[in-house]
């Protein structure tokens, strides 16, 4: 059974920094692909990047543009998104995830998620 526990997220200026951590249950990060999504309320999830088996095999949402990063501690099963320059529309919730299939730009191909993490910005 896996399980994800997140940490990080708060409360940031516009033009910030945050860094979200995702913590697995035991190699989940070195056997899984681990995608991380955002929702607001009333919307579906949205895909923010993913990173498949290797470290360079990594995929970002639209809307990023160059300003979030996602990487991963194999040692302690935990994959993180850094985000960089913040804005007021990167509020939202964000999850982590764990899948072995694909799409994985997709939510519905995730079957272990994280509680979720609140990220608000503001102006």
């Amino acid at each position: 059974q896996v399980q994800l526990v997140q940490s990080g997220g708060g409360l940031v200026q516009a033009g910030g920094s945050l860094r979200l951590s995702c913590t697995g249950s035991g190699r989940t990060v070195s056997t899984y692909a681990m995608g991380w999504f955002r929702q607001v309320p009333g919307k579906e999830r949205t895909f923010v990047a993913c990173m498949r088996g290797s470290d360079t095999d990594i995929y970002y949402g639209d809307f990023v543009k160059g300003r979030f990063i996602i990487s991963r501690d194999k040692a302690k099963d935990t994959v993180y998104l850094q985000m960089d320059n913040l804005n007021s529309e990167d509020t939202a919730v964000y999850y982590c995830a764990a899948s072995y299939r694909g799409p994985f730009y997709e939510s519905s191909s995730y079957d272990w998620w994280g509680q979720g993490t609140q990220v608000t910005v503001y102006s």
